[in-house]
């Protein structure tokens, strides 16, 4: 009598998993409020948290960059 393979049946869904572009997406997509629910499903459901918190590290420090270059060319233009 043979044993039925378990894994032989499973139904697999297409590689649904998140890349480097696709968590750069979401964590940019929910620093400006605009994630959708299907996405951030997606996210809890294939993604791996410390993706989306090196991500989250990445844009903060990208944010504050950007805030402290621009207050750099608003004094030196303003003298």
């Amino acid at each position: 009598m043979e044993e039925a393979n378990p894994m032989s049946n499973k139904i697999t869904e297409p590689n649904s998993g998140t890349g480097l572009v696709n968590v750069l997406k979401s964590a940019a997509a929910a620093a400006f409020g605009v994630q959708s629910q299907s996405n951030r499903e997606n996210d809890f459901q294939h993604g791996k948290p410390v993706h989306f918190i090196i991500a989250g590290i990445l844009m903060t420090l990208l944010f504050l960059g950007g805030v402290g270059l621009f207050v750099k060319l608003m004094i030196s233009t303003s003298t």
